[in-house]
């Protein structure tokens, strides 16, 4: 069984959807600490020609908490956020396809942010009609405190994977002998470059996923999300 683990991210880019197309089984972490400065609750999209970023607000807490215990602040607006997709690709040539999820998913009527995060997730592998199976972490018989490699080690052995397969990033975070002594092999995801027409302007790239679906039909997308990567 091929496995992969990652925070939620508010629409990511097309990697992340990559790397859940190449696994069986996709963990994502609830009971891990919230980052401030990553990506769990903004992306980028574009904007005259420039990426700019969006977010979702959230409840003032503690930096100590997981991501599971954050809230969506109550002065969350929904139709504004929709307004800023609706603003910057009213014109993009899918639009009309693509706008009725996203106002599905932004519509969701949850408060917390993992709930929420994990159904916009479930919703676009839904729309890419992935079928690979996921689990929250939390689910899993695993010891929380453990971290970095130890944990995502664990989480193989619980599930009894064969092979885990994680972002490009953590080339410096994890051991190819230090899996194989566990009988887990392990790759990384490297993504293609996937270059299409954006207004005419110079192409900004890795923006999120709602950038690739407006500027690109359905079927050209679930072709790039299964097979423009490769594993290292």
């Amino acid at each position: 069984m091929k496995l992969a683990i990652m925070q939620p991210y508010f629409f990511p880019y097309i990697g992340y959807f990559q790397l859940m197309a190449a696994v069986d089984t996709f963990v994502v972490y609830d009971n891990i600490k919230y980052t401030k400065k990553g990506w769990i609750n903004r992306n980028r999209m574009l904007q005259n020609g420039q990426d700019v970023t969006f977010s979702l607000p959230l409840r003032k807490a503690s930096d100590s908490l997981n991501i599971v215990d954050r809230e969506l602040s109550p002065d969350f607006d929904k139709t504004k956020l929709l307004n800023q997709f609706r603003g910057v690709y009213t014109k993009a040539p899918y639009f009309h396809d693509v706008f009725p999820h996203i106002e599905t998913i932004v519509n969701y009527p949850a408060n917390n942010l993992f709930d929420y995060l994990y159904h916009s997730l479930r919703q676009m592998a839904a729309l890419l009609e992935l079928e690979t199976k996921f689990i929250i972490s939390s689910s899993l018989p695993v010891d929380s405190t453990l971290k970095g490699q130890d944990k995502v080690l664990s989480i193989c052995r619980a599930l009894d994977a064969q092979c885990y397969i994680n972002a490009i990033g953590g080339r410096e975070l994890y051991n190819k002998t230090d899996f194989a002594q566990q009988g887990i092999s392990l790759s990384f995801i490297q993504s293609e470059m996937f270059e299409y027409p954006q207004f005419g302007s110079a192409f900004v790239p890795w923006l999120s996923m709602i950038d690739v679906l407006m500027f690109n039909s359905l079927d050209a997308v679930c072709h790039r999300v299964r097979h423009n990567y490769s594993l290292v």
